[in-house]
């Protein structure tokens, strides 16, 4: 899944992967798996951890804030490329993006 190179230069060195949002923990269950066979340690940093939308058994080891289970954006986060450049995080609205309301 890495590339050699990553690999490489991740070889016998404490790594630490930095996460805007854990959602499912899919992505970053696989890069831990692979990163775990060739640095001496991996840790993980998260801003925003949505534990309700995990699907895989990975929790960071250090987060700022629990996230409901909200559509957030904001901070680099988007929906359809838009709302990345907001300088605060904000919930979106579910019409916005398709969802029912409740």
């Amino acid at each position: 899944m890495l590339s050699n190179i990553l690999k490489i230069g991740a070889e016998g060195r404490h790594v630490i992967l930095v996460e805007d949002i854990v959602d499912t923990g899919l992505t970053l269950k696989a890069l831990i798996d692979e990163l775990s066979t060739c640095a001496e340690s991996v840790k993980v940093v998260a801003l925003l951890n949505k534990k309700s939308r995990r699907t895989v058994d990975v929790q960071p080891d250090y987060c700022a804030f629990e996230c409901p289970d909200e559509f957030v954006v904001g901070y680099g986060m988007d929906f359809n490329e838009q709302y990345r450049s907001l300088p605060y995080i904000g919930v979106l609205r579910p019409q916005v993006y398709g969802a029912p309301d409740d």
